[in-house]
């Protein structure tokens, strides 16, 4: 029998995926993140048939195993941004090409139940991308993601997803220290660019896999 916490969330992620696709994104459903890679390499990549692809910062896609099959890949070319072997002006070059690619992978702070995508970057590669430039942009998301409305997406993100973030990213900013946000002017900052996605044009270049599973942050 399913559980009623697999139950409330199964409602949840199919009322915002109808809510999404009523924003004109492309939306599939899946149980983890096994069924999210099979909906990506199955079914999303071969839909659109890219010869390029690229990636912005998204512990979801590293986590589903994606990264590690993309960037082996023989059949597109790939501009790989996590390379940390690289140096930083080599990386910032791969992220300004990665914004000309066919098919561009990331995730989203959050989700609106009214289905809008709200972000907030550092420097502005992810959201860059996900507002313009690539041709086919796939976000992972999970659905610790879901928030009521754009107030409390701004909430979470300030006041858990930015700190967190800048606690994994070793970041010299004061939150990594209390847990909750400044509004620093610390060069560290990485609550730099806001970006509301209300719709996806056009129509499913944004398609979003909703994961019925808490991850990333």
């Amino acid at each position: 029998m399913t559980s009623p916490i697999d139950t409330y969330w199964r409602i949840r992620l199919n009322e915002t995926k109808e809510q999404l696709e009523s924003n004109n994104f492309h939306v599939t459903v899946v149980d983890g993140l096994a069924d999210a890679k099979t909906t990506v390499l199955e079914e999303l990549i071969p839909d659109v048939n890219p010869q390029s692809v690229s990636w912005g910062g998204s512990m979801t896609f590293v986590a589903s195993g994606l990264y590690d099959t993309l960037k082996a890949s023989q059949d597109m070319k790939v501009i790989d941004t996590f390379d940390k072997s690289l140096p930083k002006t080599e990386i910032l070059e791969r992220r300004r090409s990665s914004l000309l690619v066919d098919l561009f992978f990331t995730g989203t702070n959050a989700i609106t139940e009214e289905g809008q995508l709200v972000n907030l970057d550092m420097i502005g590669n992810r959201v860059g991308a996900l507002t313009f430039g690539p041709k086919h942009v796939i976000l992972l998301v999970g659905r610790n993601k879901i928030v009521a409305d754009i107030e409390d997406a701004m909430a979470r993100i300030k006041d858990f997803v930015a700190p967190a973030n800048a606690m994994r990213l070793d970041m010299k900013t004061p939150c990594t220290k209390t847990a909750y946000c400044h509004e620093c002017k610390s060069p560290n900052r990485i609550c730099n660019t806001w970006t509301i996605t209300e719709k996806s044009f056009p129509k499913n270049r944004i398609k979003i896999v909703l994961i019925n599973d808490s991850l990333g942050l």
